[in-house]
């Protein structure tokens, strides 16, 4: 089994101002003298998760001079998506040659802050392909909505037509497993957008295409609710995770110990 971390975001809707030159990539970012990327590491390796890749994008450097100094081993590889500045589905599509190689897949969004046991629901016995889903969290127009149906996800997506039918809905945690063949399908639905000039579309869709197209039984929903957790997409967000979510994981197992602390950076301008 491999990971792949998308990482590459720019992060426009956290800044608050200021020069955007050195605003560093979300994944980098502190909690508890952690940085989010190290703790997605980590939480991989407790979880027997080994062969990892990395997209990057945004300030690619910062993140390759994180990963020289921290004691991950075998150092996870790392991929650059140069057109970080469209949609995710480019990451996507960049992740391509990780996505095709035949393993099983699990997909994570680089901007999680959460508990290390979330993991298990996707690697315990279940349908070959799953989701993570907070029951207590799905209000609003932020929010990736997963709607179920009778144990059937029938709708992935932030926006929910008014007449959809389901009878639990909950928040998207960002966290998949992908099959073999369900990873290559998202590599080649990725590159299908592209292909149509929708290089601005998030890899959501792509998801969405392959959950709603999935026969039943082939893509679950595990749920998460209860566990600690947030994404991390405004400045209020940072906020709440420093002082609501990170006090719970410090309390648990499976978070980083005091392992080595963040390499202080200096990001470079480019001339």
């Amino acid at each position: 089994m491999r990971a792949v971390i998308l990482a590459a975001g720019i992060g426009r809707r956290l800044s608050s101002g200021g020069d955007e030159a050195d605003r560093l990539p979300k994944c980098l970012l502190p909690f508890g003298g952690h940085t989010l990327l190290e703790r997605q590491l980590r939480m991989l390796h407790d979880a027997g998760i080994f062969r990892i890749g990395i997209v990057t994008g945004w300030h690619d450097h910062a993140i390759e001079e994180v990963l020289d100094h921290l004691d991950i081993i075998p150092r996870p590889e790392t991929r650059w998506n140069p057109r970080f500045r469209e949609g995710s589905v480019v990451s996507l599509d960049t992740a391509a040659p990780w996505l095709t190689a035949g393993e099983e897949t699990i997909l994570l969004d680089a901007d999680v802050l959460c508990d290390g046991r979330i993991l298990a629901p996707l690697l315990t016995p279940g349908p070959p392909q799953r989701l993570l889903f907070d029951r207590s969290s799905a209000e609003g127009e932020e929010p990736v909505k997963v709607c179920q149906r009778k144990g059937q996800v029938v709708e992935f997506r932030k926006q929910v037509a008014s007449d959809l039918r389901y009878d639990t809905v909950g928040e998207s945690v960002g966290f998949f497993r992908l099959s073999a063949a369900g990873a290559r399908r998202m590599a080649e639905g990725a590159r299908r957008y592209l292909n149509q000039g929708r290089q601005e579309a998030p890899h959501e869709e792509v998801l969405r295409d392959l959950i709603l197209e999935s026969p039943s039984g082939e893509f679950g929903a595990e749920d998460i609710t209860g566990l600690p957790w947030i994404e991390i997409d405004f400045p209020e967000d940072v906020s709440r995770a420093r002082t609501a979510i990170l006090p719970l994981l410090d309390s648990l197992p499976g978070t980083p110990g005091p392992s080595r602390e963040i390499v202080p950076l200096t990001l470079e301008r480019s001339p």
